[in-house]
């Protein structure tokens, strides 16, 4: 299987050493704009058609699927001239700007029987196939609130704000363990560089049931954190990715609520549970190179990815509410069932 690489920049990269190394798939050809970075491309794979236009790409028979991994405002144009062209296509986080753009190639990937994927490539490390495993087997109970943090210093970005930038990760990982679509969302946030672009962001979104979830994004701190807690009735997860070794615990802690004494001054009271923690045995496969073999086998099979086009639209959907909220000082924004 041949695959075809637009865009070797920050991203590009990774996907191309991943794809590369792949059984059966050679890496065909990369397109970059750049002439030092298709230059650079060119060292690296020598035996790869190296261009600066697209069309080589879409138009070269032994190209079976495209990589596109070029700022967002370009994703939803590049993916709809590659299924067009009758390629199935891999497209870099979030799919992309807006949920009308996404709709369209979700239907365009139905109508001309594509495979149409997105690189939420934290779905498919070896932690969160845990966490997933621990949810699904009711061993959280009800999940009660999910709590993120994702911070460091920098990258700035030059065509979207930290929101764009940051949250897709956390929100596909939300999504894909919760399985359920926000009700609600709300974000505030500040513009602390340049081009008046958020660096700094909090979204809180709210769902049937009374769960809550909450996110902090951050460009500007002096510390690099990736953590997120899951909180059940039954058990709560603390998920670190800055752990070398142990990224999941699950621990046996909760509260039992039970009604107090008549004639006590305290209508109910609150037991905590105090149990072991446990920190499960996980894969250590390099995520991108997993879903890479996935992506590969959805391809081959027609089979559809975790990270379909309706994946990718889930997110581009919050996202594009948190935008709309933080333009309006923090409004609350109704979501619609999809």
């Amino acid at each position: 299987m041949g695959v075809g690489l637009i865009g070797y920049g920050y991203w590009g990269p990774n996907l191309a050493r991943n794809f590369s190394v792949q059984s059966d798939c050679s890496l065909v050809g990369v397109c970059d704009s750049s002439p030092a970075r298709a230059r650079l491309a060119a060292r690296h794979y020598p035996s790869a058609h190296i261009s600066h236009n697209a069309e080589d790409l879409f138009g070269n028979p032994a190209v079976d699927a495209i990589l596109i991994a070029v700022p967002v405002s370009a994703h939803f144009d590049l993916a709809r001239r590659a299924m067009l062209a009758g390629k199935d296509v891999l497209v870099e986080k979030p799919l992309t700007l807006t949920s009308v753009e996404a709709h369209e190639l979700i239907e365009l990937a139905r109508k001309h029987n594509r495979i149409l994927a997105v690189d939420h490539t934290f779905l498919f490390t070896g932690a969160v196939q845990k966490i997933k495993e621990i949810i699904d087997g009711g061993k959280l109970g009800t999940i009660m609130y999910v709590d993120s943090v994702r911070i460091n210093l920098g990258l700035f970005q030059n065509d979207v704000n930290v929101v764009y930038d940051l949250a897709p990760h956390d929100l596909s990982v939300m999504s894909y363990l919760i399985g359920e679509d926000p009700t609600s969302v709300q974000a505030v946030g500040k513009s602390h560089g340049s081009d008046n672009m958020e660096s700094i962001a909090y979204l809180h979104l709210e769902f049937r049931g009374g769960l809550i979830a909450h996110f902090h994004f951050n460009w500007l701190a002096p510390v690099k954190i990736r953590r997120t807690l899951i909180g059940g009735t039954k058990q709560m997860i603390v998920y670190d990715d800055m752990e070398p070794s142990e990224k999941v615990k699950v621990y046996d802690k909760g509260i039992v609520i039970k009604p107090g004494d008549i004639d006590s001054v305290y209508k109910t009271i609150v037991d905590y549970r105090t149990g072991d923690m446990v920190a499960p045995k996980l894969s250590h496969h390099e995520a991108l190179a997993v879903e890479a073999k996935h992506f590969l086998e959805c391809v081959r099979q027609r089979s559809t990815p975790i990270a379909d086009g309706k994946a990718g639209l889930r997110v581009v959907r919050i996202l594009e509410a948190a935008q709309a909220s933080l333009q309006s000082g923090g409004k609350v924004i109704a979501l619609r069932p999809l």
